[in-house]
């Protein structure tokens, strides 16, 4: 099967800073040379991308698209211990589902609200992109908010910059972004011990060589070398600044829509549903070890 040429793909903006919609195209179908190198382009320009109607992509076919943007990762470890058929998924595949089985729960991050986070960042090397594929989703509520982070970095006063040019965030890697304790952590209390990977608050992307925010999550977050009031007076001020709405675009899914985001200068959240509501999702990570 050949995809359409690259005179049928439109991207189509859809927030003020950040996000686009790829017409045209058949992520199930074998992609050109000239196909990938436009969704790159439109990638690097928009930070997210949404396909509609790609309800036929099969795991395997997920993985296949995925596997243009770079080397895959492995799913990440769960916080909680997950239904045996998880097991029998592809390494490759992640699910965000509030979906159980006999009680346990077949995915992670269940039916709450997932607070602002870039995935992972608590590693040393985090995922370079993340890709989730729709498989069920209800009717209201479990919205993705996406947040440009080179937005809100050149929006900054001039001063704050300065402030924060040379400084380090200790990413805490206790907490997922649903607020679960990881399996094999201790929680924390006092940011100041926070267990994690230690990255710049700011950031310069290896490919645009644009300068960007690089927060994280919140939880537990901590600058060393600042005392911790200082610390988390400037988070604060950071925090507050980035989420402002004119940095954000809002997904309402619909089954079939798969969303890509570049894991390095976006954050997202998810809103809260409907707990007796079905939602299912599949993931797949790029990993960092390929520009």
């Amino acid at each position: 099967m050949t995809n359409a040429t690259t005179e049928q793909l439109r991207a189509i903006p859809l927030g003020k800073t950040i996000g686009a919609q790829i017409d045209g195209i058949d992520l199930a179908a074998t992609l050109d040379a000239d196909t990938v190198a436009f969704l790159k382009d439109a990638w690097e320009r928009h930070l997210v991308l949404r396909f509609r109607g790609q309800s036929h992509l099969s795991l395997q076919g997920q993985i296949a698209f995925s596997r243009h943007f770079g080397e895959l990762g492995k799913r990440p470890i769960p916080a909680k211990a997950m239904h045996s058929s998880v097991q029998q998924l592809p390494e490759e595949i992640a699910v965000i589902s509030n979906v159980k089985i006999d009680a346990q729960p077949i995915g992670g991050l269940g039916d709450g609200e997932s607070v602002w986070h870039a995935d992972m960042t608590y590693n040393p090397k985090p995922p370079r992109a993340a890709l989730l594929h729709a498989q069920e989703v209800p009717a209201q509520g479990g919205d993705t908010e996406f947040l440009n982070l080179y937005a809100a970095y050149e929006a900054l006063p001039q001063g704050l910059k300065q402030t924060i040019a040379e400084l380090e965030c200790i990413h805490d890697a206790s907490l997922n972004s649903a607020g679960e304790l990881r399996l094999g952590f201790e929680r924390v209390t006092d940011p100041r011990h926070t267990v994690g990977a230690r990255h710049p608050l700011v950031r310069i992307h290896p490919v645009t060589g644009r300068k960007s925010l690089y927060l994280g999550r919140r939880r537990n977050a901590c600058v060393p070398g600042l005392p911790l009031a200082d610390s988390e007076d400037l988070l604060d001020t950071l925090w507050a600044h980035a989420v402002q709405d004119a940095f954000t675009w809002r997904q309402q899914w619909q089954a079939g829509d798969l969303v890509a985001w570049d894991n390095r200068v976006t954050l997202h959240r998810r809103d809260a549903f409907d707990p007796q509501a079905r939602r299912l999702m599949y993931r797949t990570q790029v990993s960092d070890r390929v520009q």
